[in-house]
């Protein structure tokens, strides 16, 4: 397939002159319109001549992919590059996905946990209503995007939003609901035995070689490295189907949507949103592990789960338990 050109130049129309007016017909006292007689004014002629003329540069299309439209590898969003407008969109959602959405604080804040930084957890309940804040829905709309949710298909009614804020910022969601069953786990053999694999396992050879250049001599060692091939089958697999024993078991709580921020991950704040959520979703007790689950995770959703229960047979729940 020939490429395509586009135009490179373009020419613009000059701008009228301040004699424009003298080529209109002129209206006499009665008389009938003059009419245009051609200039022969030579100082008039030099000035349009030296005029520089004013070019639009335009964009030259040879079949590159991201042509029109860009997209960023780390938040997903497609803009125009070299559109000042779109740059300045592009840099503040990029700013708000890596590193949270800005939050000035509530007046009155429910305060679930606080750490020694400063940090906080903070229940959206109230007159800070999951429903009618402006803030919980713009968190809301990137946990949807980032986990997969259809738009306005995360919250309900009885959904209990608890935000993680740090240095002024939401870098932390769990969206909590009341459930009354959930279904067991059944780990696979490889992940049940996952622990019990050795690391890639690396032995010197029996063979040496020595190489010899006059007085000075270089031993050289080769080294075989054993990779574990039900290992390597788990990481490159993901999470596959997620098999559940068909007895139901009682539950409270589910865990509907965990989400941290990329720049915060694997930094426990997950598990902090899960503490906060145990000790605060039935007044008056502390929920245990056993009695919350979760919705079918992701691979990151997996091990987290797996981590904090500290089994690969957690909980899990589905629309027919709530």
């Amino acid at each position: 397939m020939q490429p395509k050109i586009n135009a490179f130049f373009k020419r613009q129309a000059p701008d009228p002159g301040p004699n424009s007016a003298d080529d209109a017909p002129r209206e006499g006292g009665g008389g009938a319109a003059e009419p245009n007689r051609p200039r022969s004014d030579g100082a008039a002629d030099a000035k349009v001549l030296s005029k520089k003329r004013s070019y639009g540069q335009f964009h030259l299309e040879l079949g590159q992919p991201d042509f029109l439209l860009h997209a960023c590898a780390v938040c997903g969003m497609m803009y125009a590059r070299g559109n000042d407008e779109d740059e300045k969109v592009h840099r503040a959602y990029h700013r708000t996905y890596f590193q949270g959405v800005p939050f000035k604080g509530w007046r009155d804040e429910t305060v679930v946990a606080r750490s020694e930084g400063g940090d906080r957890i903070i229940l959206a309940t109230g007159e800070n209503s999951c429903t009618r804040n402006s803030k919980v829905q713009e968190v809301i709309k990137v946990v949807e995007k980032e986990l997969g949710f259809g738009e306005g298909r995360l919250l309900h009614k009885l959904c209990k939003v608890y935000l993680f804020v740090s240095s002024g910022r939401i870098v932390g969601c769990l969206v909590a609901e009341p459930i009354k069953a959930a279904h067991k786990v059944i780990p696979s053999s490889s992940s049940e035995d996952k622990h019990e694999l050795p690391d890639n396992k690396i032995e010197p050879a029996q063979a040496n070689h020595t190489l010899e250049f006059g007085k000075i001599s270089f031993k050289r060692e080769v080294l075989r490295r054993h990779n574990h091939p039900d290992k390597n089958r788990e990481e490159s697999q993901g999470p596959g189907a997620i098999i559940c024993q068909q007895e139901a078991v009682p539950a409270v709580c589910g865990f509907r949507a965990i989400w941290v921020v990329p720049s915060r991950r694997r930094k426990g704040l997950g598990s902090q949103l899960m503490d906060a959520a145990r000790k605060s979703f039935c007044e008056g007790s502390v929920l245990g592990i056993s009695q919350c689950a979760f919705t079918p995770p992701t691979s990151a959703g997996k091990a987290l789960a797996s981590s904090y229960c500290k089994t690969s047979a957690f909980l899990v729940y589905r629309e027919g338990d709530v």
